[in-house]
C-alpha cells in the first residue's frame, strides 16, 4: 500500500475513536466520562490492529507474486540444467579439442549463412525511402554533433553506399566499437555497448545515418545485426579467457528476431555455450517491442528461458507496461538525459525509478556529455550512466 493509503486508514480509525469517546458520554450522561474515552481507545486499538492485518495481507500477496515468479524461473532453470546435463554427457565423449572445434564450426556456419544472404539480395537499388531514425543498425548509437571527428567518406550516391555495405560485409569490414556504461557515482565500467560501423575499401567510414535507410531497404539490416551478435560472442569469449568480469549490450532488431534460420543457429550455439549467456544483454527499441507480434514475443520468450536478459532503448514515452517488461525479462531501460532532466517529467521519472527499483529493473541515463549534466543526473539518484563524458565509442580489435 502507498503512504497515502496508510494515512487514510489511520485517520479513519482515529476519527472513529474520537467520535465514540465524545458521543458516548452525551448518550449516557449518568455514566463516567472516562468510560466513553476508554471505549474510544478500544476503537482506535481495534482499527490499528485491523490496519496491521490488512497491511500484512497485502505484503504476503506481493510476496506470493514474487515467489510465483521465482518458481517459474526455477522451473525454467531446472529444464535448462537437464538440457546442460544431456549436453555435458555428449561432450564427455569428445576431447576438449573437439569441443573447441565444434564451437568454431558453429560460428563459421553462422557467418556462412550471413554471406549467403548477400548473394540472394543483389537486386538493383530502389528509390530512397523517407528517413525515420538516425540510429545505426545493430548499435543503438545516435549520431550527434558532439561525436569525435572521424575519417568520413566523401559524398556517395545510394548505389555506391549499397555496394560499399555489401562489399564490407563480404570482406569482413564491419568494424565493432565499444562504449562504456558506468555505475554512478563511482564511474566504474560495468558494461560495454557494442556499435557497428561500415568501413569502405579505401579505409573511410560510412556512418550509420548514411547507410541505415539503404541497408534497411535492401534487407541487409538483419545481416549486419547478425554479424554483430557473432562478434559479441567472440568478445565475450575473449573476456572470459582474460578473466574479465564485464557484460555487453547489443541491439537486436525486429528484423533479426524474424530471421528464423539465423536465430535457430544462434540459439543452438548459445545453448552449447551457456556460460556466455549472462554476459550478453540484448537491446530492443520501445517501438519494436510495442509493434512486436507473436513471432517477436515468442523469440524473446525462448531467449529469456535460455537465460538472456533484455534492455529497452529509444524510449519516447514514459508509459510502460511493466508487467510485459518483467514477463519478457527486461532488466534495463535506457532513458535520454534530456527526458530525465525535463522538469515537466520530474514526478513521472521519480515514480518510475521507485517502481522499477522495486521490480529489479535498472535505469540507465544516456548521452551524458558534461560534468554539469552529470551533477544534475546524480541529484536525481540514478545508478548507471552512458555518454561521451565516460568514454567515446572506440574500435575493438578482433579477438584472436
Amino acid at each position: 500500500m502507498t503512504l497515502l493509503t496508510h494515512i487514510v486508514y489511520a485517520l479513519a480509525y482515529l476519527v472513529a475513536g474520537v467520535s465514540v469517546g465524545a458521543t458516548l458520554p452525551l448518550m449516557r450522561p449518568e455514566a463516567d466520562p472516562m468510560v466513553g474515552w476508554l471505549a474510544g481507545g478500544l476503537v482506535v486499538l481495534a482499527g490499528a490492529l485491523l490496519h496491521e492485518i490488512v497491511t500484512r495481507l497485502e505484503r504476503e500477496r506481493k510476496a506470493a507474486q514474487r515467489f510465483h515468479r521465482m518458481g517459474d524461473r526455477a522451473e525454467s532453470l531446472v529444464q535448462e540444467l537437464e538440457t546442460l546435463r544431456t549436453a555435458l554427457a555428449d561432450d564427455r565423449a569428445h576431447s576438449p579439442g573437439t569441443a573447441r572445434y565444434d564451437a568454431v564450426m558453429q560460428e563459421v556456419r553462422l557467418l556462412q549463412s550471413l554471406v549467403s544472404k548477400l548473394t540472394e539480395r543483389r537486386a538493383a537499388p530502389r528509390p530512397p525511402a523517407a528517413a525515420s531514425d538516425r540510429r545505426g543498425p545493430g548499435s543503438g548509437e545516435t549520431i550527434t554533433d558532439t561525436q569525435p571527428p572521424l575519417l568520413l567518406h566523401p559524398p556517395m550516391n545510394d548505389a555506391s553506399v549499397l555496394e560499399a555495405v555489401r562489399d564490407a560485409l563480404k570482406a569482413d569490414r564491419i568494424d565493432i566499437y565499444l562504449q562504456p556504461i558506468v555505475s554512478l557515482p563511482q564511474r566504474k565500467h560495468r558494461f560495454y555497448e557494442v556499435f557497428s560501423r561500415v568501413r569502405a575499401a579505401d579505409g573511410h567510414q560510412v556512418m550509420p545515418d548514411r547507410y541505415l535507410e539503404i541497408a534497411e531497404r535492401e534487407g541487409l539490416i538483419a545481416t549486419i545485426d547478425n554479424l554483430l551478435l557473432v562478434r559479441c560472442v567472440q568478445l565475450i569469449r575473449e573476456t572470459e579467457r582474460r578473466q574479465h568480469s564485464i557484460g555487453f549490450f547489443s541491439n537486436i532488431s525486429a528484423a533479426t528476431l524474424a530471421d528464423a534460420d539465423f536465430m535457430r543457429h544462434f540459439l543452438h550455439m548459445m545453448t552449447s555455450n551457456q556460460a556466455l549467456v549472462p554476459k550478453l544483454v540484448f537491446e530492443l527499441s520501445q517501438a519494436d517491442l510495442r509493434a512486436g507480434g507473436a513471432v517477436t514475443l515468442g523469440i524473446l520468450s525462448q531467449l529469456g528461458r535460455l537465460g538472456f536478459r533484455f534492455s529497452m532503448d529509444q524510449v519516447t514515452t514514459l508509459d510502460f507496461d511493466v508487467d510485459q517488461l518483467l514477463r519478457h525479462e527486461f532488466r534495463y531501460v535506457k532513458l535520454d538525459r534530456a527526458l530525465v532532466l525535463d522538469p515537466a517529467q520530474a514526478a513521472r521519472v521519480k515514480e518510475l525509478r521507485r517502481r522499477f527499483a522495486n521490480e529489479g529493473i535498472d535505469l540507465i541515463v544516456e548521452k551524458i556529455e558534461t560534468e554539469n549534466q552529470l551533477i544534475e543526473i546524480l541529484d536525481t539518484g540514478f545508478d548507471f550512466g552512458q555518454g561521451y563524458l565516460f568514454g567515446e565509442p572506440r574500435l575493438s580489435r578482433k579477438p584472436g
